[in-house]
C-alpha cells in the first residue's frame, strides 16, 4: 500500500476501517485518537473497540456506535513528530 492513500470506510455507524495509520495515542470505549498520514483522526462513540490494528499496512478496524470522526490538525502526523523535527 501506498505511503500517501488514507481511505475511511464506515459500515452504518458501527464498523470503521481506517488506511494510512501511522500511530495510534490512546483508546478507550469512548475516544480512539491516531494519527494518520494525513494528520490527527479522532473518533468518538460508545463501547468503541479497536478489532484490529496492522503496523505493516497501516490499517485500523474500529467497531462500535460511532458519533463522530474528526480530523485535526492535518500537519501533526504522531505525538512526537514536532519534537522528532527539532531534534533531526
Amino acid at each position: 500500500m501506498s505511503e500517501n492513500v488514507h481511505n475511511i470506510i464506515m459500515e452504518n455507524r458501527k464498523k470503521l476501517t481506517v488506511s494510512g495509520v501511522t500511530d495510534v495515542d490512546r483508546f478507550d470505549e469512548n475516544t480512539v485518537l491516531l494519527y494518520t498520514n494525513m494528520g490527527e483522526l479522532t473518533v468518538k462513540g460508545n463501547d468503541l473497540h479497536v478489532n484490529e490494528l496492522s503496523v505493516t499496512d497501516g490499517e485500523m478496524n474500529i467497531e462500535g456506535e460511532i458519533d463522530a470522526v474528526i480530523y485535526g490538525d492535518r500537519d501533526r502526523q504522531s505525538p512526537l513528530s514536532l519534537l522528532g523535527k527539532l531534534f533531526r
